[in-house]
């Protein structure tokens, strides 16, 4: 993801620690309480099957619209921010809509209540696309953060989902360690062990639940992504179009979404211009990662058999259509 000019923006990490420390002694019990309780009320409205026919597809025939949503800070600000959301084309990848706007977050930072801060404004946006372009309404949103992956089940992205009605998927860059999942040395090892585009193993959760998947979005990529339901999509559907998303590690949606925010956010506070990113042409694969097995385009087929509990599973990909994956926990 490109990175801006460092007196701009801040990155969501370091900027959620700071702000969990000043939320800290001004956040009441009553109004913990309540974000507890309404989190419990949509959580029951969560929805973590196929609900839509192109989700199904092996090539995801249907799909022509995937939106992505970002929030960028302006940096040593823990108020002020930029919501964005934008609509790309599948399986082009190009942005149809974008919208920005500047936003005051004026609702404590605390962990494993991020959605009560940010999801209003994303909403906002939803909303408005909905009244003037709905045209261009998205088929499926993708969140930075997660969904089920989440303290209580109930990240962001299932927060966004409920709310609009949408399928919805979380897209974490780092690991949520929640229900026992650690980022230790036997979970490093599984991560060395992914070694192309589309390769992935299951979270499996103390509670014997599988949270979501790690998934190796690129071959390029060294870090994978964290990827969990968030509304109306299998965990299933979910990783593979993230495979499909991804001319990079991140997905293009996330991407640009949160490129468009931290664009709005120069623009506002009227710093030059930065260097133009490189640019992802050579890079971007027809529709899915496809690795380099010497087979000739549209014939290219990467899998392999899936072990037990924990075990990697590996994307099926064939040329420009993404196919089932199949995953078996033993």
């Amino acid at each position: 993801m490109r990175e801006s000019p460092p007196e701009m923006t801040c990155g969501r990490g370091a900027r959620d620690g700071a702000m969990a420390q000043e939320a800290a002694g001004s956040m009441s019990e009553e109004t913990l309480s309540l974000w507890k309780r309404e989190q419990a009320r949509l959580k029951a409205r969560v929805v973590d099957r196929d609900t839509e026919a192109w989700q199904r597809d092996p090539a995801f025939s249907g799909l022509r619209r995937v939106g992505g949503v970002d929030v960028s800070f302006v940096k040593g600000d823990s108020v002020r921010a930029c919501a964005s959301l934008v609509v790309l084309s599948y399986p082009e990848l190009e942005v149809v809509y974008e919208e920005s706007r500047m936003v005051s977050l004026t609702a404590p930072y605390v962990s494993g209540f991020l959605a009560f801060r940010e999801v209003p404004f994303l909403l906002e946006l939803v909303r408005q696309l909905q009244e003037k372009e709905p045209d261009l309404m998205p088929q499926v949103l993708l969140v930075d953060g997660n969904g089920v992956l989440h303290h209580r089940g109930f990240g962001m992205a299932c927060h966004l989902g409920v709310l609009t009605d949408l399928p919805c998927i979380g897209v974490a860059k780092k690991l949520l360690q929640v229900d026992g999942l650690e980022n230790n040395a036997l979970h490093k090892e599984k991560i060395r062990l992914m070694r192309a585009g589309g390769d992935s193993f299951p979270l499996l959760g103390g509670s014997g639940t599988v949270l979501g998947m790690a998934l190796k979005s690129h071959n390029r990529s060294t870090r994978p992504l964290y990827v969990s339901v968030g509304h109306k999509i299998s965990l299933e559907a979910a990783v593979r179009l993230i495979c499909c998303c991804c001319k990079s590690r991140i997905p293009e949606p996330v991407r640009k979404a949160d490129f468009c925010s931290r664009e709005h956010i120069r623009k506002a506070l009227g710093h030059p211009g930065p260097p133009a990113p490189r640019s992802l042409k050579a890079q971007r694969p027809k529709a899915c990662p496809r690795g380099d097995s010497g087979e000739s385009a549209g014939q290219v087929r990467r899998c392999v058999s899936t072990g037990g509990r924990g075990g990697l599973a590996r994307m099926h990909l064939h040329g420009a259509t993404c196919q089932n994956l199949t995953l078996h926990y033993g």
